[in-house]
């Protein structure tokens, strides 16, 4: 595209929290009813509602005839003195990004211990995900964890597994060689409304339980070793947490060999966040978040799988015959657009940069394709650097829109040749009635209008 060309597109950016306490409420009750037809209806009209005022949001556009007073005249903070030198002692956002937080989804558990928030992957840029907008996950509410009372003990499920079991302080954790990398986590149920239909409206409930962070942590590879584990009879290990939900997950040997599973205690370059398993947590990379063990406190070392009951009854999937696939924590090529994306409004025809996030459990996305046709046509789009192994991946794609209506898609390839499937493809072998691994390829409508909705195609 030429440089005269780039006459952008003016976005608006998609509501943020737009179902107030009383319809929170409402559509909790109905829920429990089992009424998913007005769980999905209650977003769709509260984003209806919000669309029209959103687009005239836009504050102190530039006059189209010039003289921009934002220009001419000068504003507070170029005539006067700002604020000290650390008034805050840890940096918060402007005030002016207050909306660009994770939220919970109305209607989608019980109780707020037992819940998730989603990130707000639409307001987002590049790979990393800010520690204080991680998705959270949790089975019976985060804590504060005082770290100089906090033990990770290894032991064996038998007295033969390990030559010594030991315990190990979160200060002798942190003293042994560290290693940093880069990792996405998504929860297991990331896209599970969508299954049978389109449920929610926006980017951050269709796939906000989506992160990728700098993770430091020592390789339990390393702590096993020192404990004189026997890699020959031991061939998994189970991982259980410190909540009150006493978490525990299976981990075969094999990805632990390989060096990748840490036990980590820092996130972007500072200690983990208590709702993120301070002090201690798994890192599992690739495999679901759930085997990502928060609030670490033993390993055991054995020689088969543990079969526990978040292995077993839950995080299963549900097959077309009725049978449940168990283990199956691997998360799949998978990809979605953030920008255009449900919620958002394009005010003008023009340019715009289309971009979005790919990821994948097996290793590095190799290619990711777009289409503004549904499919018909596919572009190559250009990976930004860095392309890391099961890390988020950001692709953009140049796009000029004419004004008419247009089914903006993604597809992602990684360098296993696995490609991500079309929700018909996916649902060929899956059914519909699952929750658990949802990588089908999310359709996003530009509407004439401009705005953009959650579609998917038959």
């Amino acid at each position: 595209m030429a440089p005269h060309d780039r006459r952008s597109g003016r976005l608006v950016k998609a509501p943020e929290h737009f179902i107030d306490a009383q319809g929170v409420q409402a559509v909790f009750g109905e829920a429990r009813k089992g009424r998913r037809d007005f769980v999905r209806g209650a977003f769709a009209a509260a984003l209806a509602a919000t669309a029209g005022s959103a687009a005239r949001a836009q504050a102190h556009p530039p006059p189209a005839d010039g003289g921009d007073p934002n220009i001419l005249e000068l504003p507070p903070h170029s005539k006067g003195l700002g604020q000290p030198v650390a008034t805050q002692g840890y940096g918060l956002p402007s005030q002016y990004e207050h909306n660009v937080q994770r939220r919970p989804s109305p209607g989608l558990t019980q109780t707020r211990q037992a819940s998730v928030s989603f990130a707000p992957l639409q307001s987002l840029f590049g790979i990393v995900t800010p520690s204080g907008l991680h998705f959270e996950r949790h089975h019976q509410g985060w804590w504060d964890v005082d770290p100089s009372k906090h033990r990770l003990m290894l032991t064996g499920a038998d007295d033969k597994m390990l030559r010594q079991p030991m315990v190990f302080t979160v200060d002798e954790i942190m003293r042994l060689p560290s290693v940093s990398r880069f990792h996405f986590i998504e929860c297991g149920a990331n896209t599970g409304m969508e299954w049978g239909n389109v449920a929610v409206p926006t980017c951050q409930y269709t796939h906000g339980m989506l992160s990728c962070s700098e993770f430091t942590g020592v390789p339990l590879r390393l702590l096993l070793e020192m404990a004189g584990a026997d890699f020959k009879r031991g061939r998994y290990v189970l991982a259980e947490g410190a909540d009150g939900s006493s978490m525990t997950r299976t981990i075969p040997m094999e990805l632990v060999e390989s060096g990748e599973v840490l036990v980590a205690y820092g996130q972007n370059g500072e200690m983990l966040r208590p709702e993120n398993g301070y002090p201690l947590r798994l890192v599992v990379p690739g495999v679901q978040g759930v085997s990502w063990v928060k609030y670490l406190r033993r390993i055991e070392l054995g020689d088969q799988p543990y079969a526990t009951k978040d292995e077993t009854v839950h995080y299963i999937d549900l097959m077309p015959d009725g049978q449940h696939r168990q283990y199956s924590s691997l998360q799949e090529c998978k990809s979605v657009i953030t920008t255009p994306s449900g919620g958002q409004v394009l005010l003008d025809k023009g340019y715009y940069q289309i971009s979005g996030l790919a990821w994948s459990g097996r290793g590095k996305v190799k290619r990711v394709d777009v289409s503004v046709d549904g499919g018909r046509n596919w572009r190559t789009a250009q990976l930004q650097e860095p392309v890391m192994s099961k890390c988020l991946t950001r692709f953009t794609l140049d796009w000029t829109w004419d004004g008419k209506p247009a089914l903006v898609q993604s597809r992602a390839i990684d360098d296993t040749g696995y490609v991500q499937p079309s929700y018909r493809q996916l649902r060929a072998v899956r059914g519909t009635r699952s929750i658990y691994h949802n990588n089908a390829i999310q359709s996003w409508l530009v509407q004439e209008s401009g705005e953009v909705k959650n579609v998917q195609l038959a």
